[in-house]
């Protein structure tokens, strides 16, 4: 049977960090949060094109979850992201978006694996400005995250934009990562800390302990 990577080749064989962005496209994060949210992609793609590790190690995935779930981004090192113009309108279906990145995370380790390609440990990064709609699994989700981060198969970052469900963020949260919120729309600074944090362990060693940068620019307190 023909690999379901065949058609890949991988750009390089540095060690990858992948990290799944899952952004809330709902009809709440319309006008200004979109905007906002828009302008700091552009610029988070800006910061790691100039870091030659992190250019050549950092792959990024997107999903985006209104009341459909879609991959804006399939894991591409910054060269190969395509333009995201995102558009906000609809439901919030959370737990599917957050679902679909756990799976894009298995995907890619099994690429990483077949093709010979060692991996640091992935990140989701969650950004949410609402509650997800009634129906939603949470509490499915939550054991799911959990077990997840147990086994270390992926970091989980659960961030609240203004008028986020932060009770509801804590309880899919690892302990070891709760939720944060983001001050005002503060997503430059955010994606300028998320840059830094991956040229941090871009350049580390495998097994190495770093020190990522403080939240303090971003961040307006620890749930």
């Amino acid at each position: 049977m023909s690999s379901p990577f065949a058609v890949e080749t991988p750009k390089n064989y540095e060690q990858k960090c992948l990290c799944v962005l899952v952004l809330d496209t709902s009809g709440s994060m319309q006008g200004a949060p979109i905007d906002a949210l828009n302008q700091a992609l552009r610029d988070f793609r800006t910061e790691v094109e100039e870091d030659f590790n992190a250019s050549n190690r950092l792959e990024i995935g997107i999903v985006t979850f209104s009341d459909v779930v879609e991959v804006a981004q399939e894991p591409t090192l910054v060269e190969g992201m395509i333009g995201h113009e995102l558009k906000a309108a609809g439901l919030t279906y959370l737990v599917d978006g957050v679902r679909t990145a756990i799976n894009m995370i298995k995907t890619r380790k099994s690429y990483y694996q077949e093709t010979g390609q060692k991996y640091y440990r992935p990140w989701i990064v969650l950004f949410t400005d609402g509650s997800p709609d009634r129906g939603q699994d949470i509490d499915g989700l939550a054991a799911e995250i959990k077990d997840g981060v147990d086994r270390k198969n992926y970091m989980f970052y659960p961030i609240g934009v203004e008028g986020a469900d932060m009770e509801i963020l804590g309880k899919i949260a690892h302990p070891s990562s709760p939720p944060m919120k983001l001050q005002g729309l503060k997503f430059v600074e955010f994606f300028k800390w998320l840059s830094n944090s991956m040229a941090i362990i871009t350049s580390s060693k495998e097994g190495q302990t770093v020190q990522l940068p403080s939240p303090n620019s971003w961040s307006q307190i620890s749930i």
